[in-house]
């Protein structure tokens, strides 16, 4: 049965500091309904040593994990396994015979015969929860008075029938609702009494669904693209929310990117997204959950799943708006049929999993794809392709473009026309040279993602106009007449890291003869800072912190001067010396400058490390 608990329990083992140290190595693989042999070896393989393998041969692959696993102990986790075909098992299992004594495997299963196939042990049966155990696990998640949890509380949790996934997910729902009308609401709802027949969905997660705002159901619903097990970044779906307009508000005061990341709080409040076991800043959906977005997704949205007829012609509904599937299962683009029956599509997503292997695109798929004219969400993320159409420069309503980790070269012209582009996402084109020669035409772009793009031979010009430009990764400084320095000081919305490179193409080159340090204070976003070898400054005042600043460094959190020679005073922002006046700043460190006068205190308030 699910929800009882059996994932949970497993990572409570697995993440328990006395089982980390007792193995030498420990792996975590969600198997899911797909048991296939090869990528399963290749993830437990990249679990164990933290490194993406290309290989795509069985036998190489299972005889470098018998190497890592060779002489060692280990504990390893295979988590949802539904595969009752033992010698499936069998080839699965031959590199773990070259563990130490004593490694373990744990496996949770809903089916007994997977059990008695894959154990050499009895399994441990999961009972469904007592009354006071269930009511514990929602008390702790809705955080509710004793009185309502006595009077209404109980009465709420009968109806969980034991399943701890039920009481966490209506606790959430309930969290913070001190009102008594709330918590009868949910427990007189008519939703308990759907028939199940009509709907196989565990009437509590419905339930839970039911009491969503709006803009939750609908961002929640999107999910439903992703399949079982995939585990997503938060910065990944808030992106795919924005493009696709959920996050748009007429005279809101947050951004589109605040709100969504309140959604997705929310909804990791109410445990519809859990963090992952093999990385804390992923998250995953519980089957359960998964099935949840489905059902509220209905026909508007279409997560293509594998089957072993993949010349199969795909047919889609009329109402179809959102569609989703994974590269490695449909081998040249066979499978998606006539695409004019989806003229109306507004998402096209490949989801790339854990060791996929790169996808192929037919050459006669991507021009068609482009005649796809209500597009807001276009992905070709990892597809092995060199070159992308002029014509992608129709799709005006364009809003996401993502070709993370393909083989392009250089990026069209007509990337310049798409007006409305929120978020391009070029991480890992280790081949990309040329963006468009002017970019000045995106004046909406919040992200461009160029991370890991060490052959981009300058950043164009026009990139100061994009003024809402939130994350740009890597500038490059181009020669003569090419993009300078100066394109940065209007883009005051940067946010996280930013490589600048090239640096001998600035003309008017040496840090070192500067007297004053920019008014960095003015920054709102920035959290890290390191000035190092200006070895003419003397004084810092108002000019560092910027002198129409109310609140300067809001967010910075380390400092660090390094190598001032001559730097002799620090005069604050109020009165006094130095680090008055940082309100979030937790680590100071002042090295190698030895003329600088006046004392400090020896912790700040929000201190973790200070060095002087």
């Amino acid at each position: 049965m699910g929800g009882l608990g059996k994932t949970t329990l497993a990572q409570l083992v697995y993440n328990d500091k006395r089982v980390r140290d007792h193995f030498d190595l420990k792996a975590w693989t969600c198997v899911s309904e797909d048991f296939d042999v090869k990528g399963l070896t290749k993830t437990i393989l990249r679990s164990v040593t933290k490194q993406t393998i290309d290989d795509s041969d069985l036998n190489l692959l299972q005889e470098e994990l018998k190497k890592k696993l060779s002489q060692k102990k280990f504990l390893l986790v295979l988590d949802d396994v539904w595969n009752e075909n033992y010698n499936d098992w069998v080839r699965l299992s031959r590199p773990f015979e070259a563990g130490a004594k004593g490694s373990k495997i744990i496996v949770t299963t809903r089916n007994q015969e997977v059990a008695d196939i894959m154990g050499t042990a009895s399994a441990y049966q999961l009972k469904k929860l007592s009354i006071d155990d269930c009511l514990a696990v929602f008390a702790q998640h809705s955080l509710g008075s004793d009185n309502l949890l006595e009077e209404i509380g109980k009465k709420i949790v009968a109806k969980c029938d034991g399943l701890p996934l039920a009481a966490q997910t209506l606790g959430g729902l309930l969290r913070g609702k001190d009102d008594r009308c709330d918590w009868e609401r949910v427990l007189s709802t008519k939703i308990w009494e759907l028939q199940e027949e009509r709907c196989d969905i565990m009437p509590a997660l419905r339930v839970s669904y039911y009491y969503l705002s709006a803009p939750l159901k609908q961002c929640f619903a999107y999910c439903s693209l992703f399949p079982k097990d995939y585990e997503f970044e938060e910065g990944e779906i808030i992106l795919l929310w924005c493009a696709s307009g959920f996050l748009d508000r007429k005279e809101r005061e947050k951004t589109g990117e605040d709100l969504g990341l309140e959604i997705f709080k929310e909804l990791h409040s109410r445990s519809f997204f859990q963090q992952s076991s093999n990385d804390a800043s992923r998250f995953v959906m519980h089957d359960l959950i998964n099935d949840l977005a489905h059902w509220a997704a209905g026909e508007i949205y279409f997560t293509m799943e594998y089957t072993s007829e993949v010349n199969k012609q795909q047919s889609f509904s009329r109402y179809l708006r959102h569609l989703s599937y994974i590269p490695e299962y449909y081998v040249g683009g066979k499978r998606f049929g006539d695409l004019y029956d989806i003229q109306h599509l507004r998402t096209f997503l490949p989801v790339m999993l854990t060791d996929s292997s790169p996808g192929y695109l037919a050459p006669s798929i991507l021009p068609k794809l482009l005649k796809l004219q209500r597009l807001r969400v276009f992905s070709l993320r990892g597809y092995h392709i060199s070159e992308l159409p002029d014509s992608v420069g129709d799709l005006r309503y364009l809003r996401y473009l993502n070709l993370s980790g393909t083989n392009i070269r250089t990026l069209p012209e007509s990337v310049n026309k798409l007006y409305n582009l929120h978020s391009l996402l070029l991480e890992d084109c280790d081949r990309l040279k040329k963006l468009c020669a002017d970019m000045g035409n995106l004046i909406k772009l919040h992200h461009l993602n160029n991370s890991n793009t060490d052959s981009l031979e300058e950043t164009p010009l026009g990139i100061g106009k994009l003024t809402c430009l939130q994350t740009l990764c890597n500038f490059v400084v181009g020669k003569d007449s090419g993009s300078g320095l100066s394109e940065l000081k209007l883009l005051m919305h940067l946010r996280g890291a930013l490589e600048i490179s090239k640096l001998e193409n600035v003309k008017d080159v040496d840090c070192g003869m500067c007297t004053a340090l920019p008014s960095v204070g003015q920054l709102p976003s920035l959290k890290h800072l390191t000035v190092r070898g200006v070895s003419r400054v003397k004084r810092l005042g108002s000019e560092f912190y910027g002198d129409d600043s109310p609140i300067p460094f809001p967010c910075l959190e380390t400092l660090r001067f390094e190598d001032l020679q001559e730097w002799e005073v620090w005069i604050s922002h109020g009165s006094g010396q130095g680090v008055e006046g940082f309100p979030k700043l937790r680590e100071l460190h002042i090295l190698e400058c030895p003329k600088l006068r006046g004392t400090f205190p020896e912790h700040l308030p929000n201190s973790s490390a200070m060095t002087l």
